[in-house]
């Protein structure tokens, strides 16, 4: 999408495009949201309890498998992008290789034993993953950040890049504050690889929240550009619509301060 004429990257980002603001130790969407009203709790335990919608397929799903043999060789287009399941992705862009919201146990939850549970396993083990340049993180939801996949990760990975206070999580569970780079929106980072046509990463405002408990907010959460000189994406995580889409595909030529 271009640019309109006479608009320039400061005007745009003086509007929905800007720093998170955090008063009072919580974090505030972009534009006003509801997150979890209490009018709505009854209807939404009515619909899980009596609904009729499937919330199961009816046939098994999988297994499914990536073939291995396509990381012995770079995309020819310079672009790869493979769906392990769930939340998680793995993008090779221009010789970088990060991995997103990497989810690989069997259920997306505090414990093992009980909460949401996958249809089907990851295609692709953490063993099986190709060289990481980093792990990119959008915010600390359970279906989106996994203990023990962050865990097993951690010798794996020489960085991990994420929205503020999300780190705190990672430091917790064993990962070197030196490993971390946190960002808030609108902040950007090159990432340290050996291509000659480095990535960088905007994160960029997203309308959702964060929270691994009753206390929500205390995180941030994000969007992201991803940024080489012969390619412009922009992964919107888990973002409800608002008018900052349109916005951040007007500036997706940021680049790294």
């Amino acid at each position: 999408m271009r640019r309109p004429p006479n608009t320039s990257i400061q005007t745009i980002s003086k509007s929905l495009l800007k720093p998170a603001r955090f008063e009072n130790g919580v974090y505030a969407n972009p534009v006003p949201t509801i997150v979890g009203a209490t009018k709505h709790m009854g209807t939404i335990f009515r619909r899980l309890l009596f609904g009729k919608e499937e919330r199961v397929p009816r046939r098994a799903l999988g297994p499914f498998r990536t073939d291995l043999s396509i990381y012995q060789q770079p995309p020819a287009s310079g672009l790869r992008i493979t769906w392990l399941g769930h939340s998680v992705l793995l993008f090779e862009i221009d010789g970088t290789t990060i991995l997103v919201d990497p989810v690989f146990s069997k259920r997306a939850s505090l414990v093992q034993w009980f909460g949401p549970e996958r249809f089907f396993a990851p295609p692709l083990s953490i063993a099986e993953l190709p060289p990481l340049d980093a792990v990119l993180l959008s915010h600390d939801h359970y279906d989106h950040l996994d203990t023990a996949a962050i865990q097993q990760l951690t010798e794996r990975t020489p960085l991990f890049v994420c929205s503020k206070g999300v780190g705190s999580h990672l430091k917790r569970w064993g990962v070197p504050a030196t490993k971390i780079h946190e960002l808030n929106w609108m902040d950007a980072y090159k990432i340290p690889s050996k291509s000659p046509t480095p990535l960088t990463v905007t994160a960029l405002p997203a309308r959702h929240f964060s929270g691994r408990s009753l206390k929500r907010f205390t995180t941030l959460w994000s969007s992201f550009a991803l940024r080489t000189a012969n390619h412009n994406l922009y992964h919107g995580a888990d973002s409800g619509y608002y008018a900052g889409f349109r916005e951040s595909a007007e500036v997706g030529q940021l680049t790294a301060r």
